[in-house]
């Protein structure tokens, strides 16, 4: 039994012999949630046992720390990882270099929790933002972060709004991009208590990164970008599939958070001209 005031040293050592990686930090964020509930002792046992058993650590508490927001989580719903905040970062820096009216519009598709669009949106609040995601659960729990009538329940872009068609200045994914195979070797947290729909990227891991951009450029306004977050080795890939269609892109990695992402573009008439 461990209670609110009880030892952080016993609690730390309890997470760490199930397997905590960070038992020290788990167990300070444990305690910490446990005082401002606040729970009983039973309670924080309840708590401490189901990380134990092997749930999420946000789950638990029902929340993740996301670029700097806290965002609600639910059961089978995708938890933010920090890598995707480099996709946060690229998408902030593309709408604060070009100057896109006073509300651009910016899509956060495949949104599990609408972690992103709720990290952008605490960025730039002007932000004319809709977010659409195929899974109920995944839009009822984005619709706690994010404006309820902008979170949108569908197949990708066939989700949003007919009238945003030719009009997004900005596209950010967080698609599956796991191949199917692969799942099974993911950490239990991911594998058995999030829904394989947010992981499977198919056969190679491409098949919703192949959708997204046979289908997206239709929806983009003049300048408009494409960001998807991919695996390092899968890069060049999700790049290929994009430069198929006429949206030139870049690849960025940042080590620090073990985070790649591809940004396309679609070209400028002057750009246009000057590849003919």
């Amino acid at each position: 039994m461990v209670d609110a005031r009880g030892s952080h040293e016993a609690l730390t050592a309890r997470l760490r012999a199930t397997g905590s990686v960070f038992a020290e930090d788990e167990a300070t964020l444990l305690l910490q949630h446990a005082a401002a509930a606040p729970c009983s002792p039973d309670e924080l046992e309840t708590l401490v046992a189901r990380r134990c058993a092997g749930e999420p650590l946000e789950l638990v508490v029902g929340w993740a720390s996301f670029g700097g927001v806290r965002v609600t989580v639910a059961p089978g719903v995708f938890v933010p990882r920090q890598r995707t905040t480099l996709l946060v970062g690229l998408a902030e820096g593309v709408l604060r270099d070009e100057p896109r009216g006073a509300a651009p519009v910016v899509v956060d598709l495949c949104c599990g929790t609408g972690a992103v669009g709720a990290a952008l949106l605490a960025r730039l609040p002007g932000l004319d933002l809709h977010a659409a995601d195929l899974d109920p659960d995944a839009v009822a729990c984005a619709r706690r972060n994010l404006p309820a009538d902008r979170v949108h329940q569908g197949d990708l872009l066939e989700a949003l709004p007919t009238a945003l068609r030719g009009r997004v200045d900005v596209v950010v994914a967080n698609a599956p991009y796991v191949p199917t195979d692969a799942i099974g070797t993911m950490p239990p947290e991911a594998r058995e208590h999030e829904h394989h729909v947010a992981l499977d990227g198919g056969d190679d891991g491409l098949a919703v990164h192949r959708r997204i951009a046979q289908a997206v450029r239709p929806w983009l306004a003049a300048g408009g970008v494409v960001l998807i977050e991919t695996s390092v080795h899968q890069a060049p890939a999700t790049a290929a599939l994009l430069d198929a269609v006429g949206l030139p892109t870049r690849m960025v990695h940042d080590e620090d958070v073990d985070g790649t992402v591809v940004v396309a573009r679609v070209p400028t008439e002057p750009e246009r001209r000057a590849t003919v």
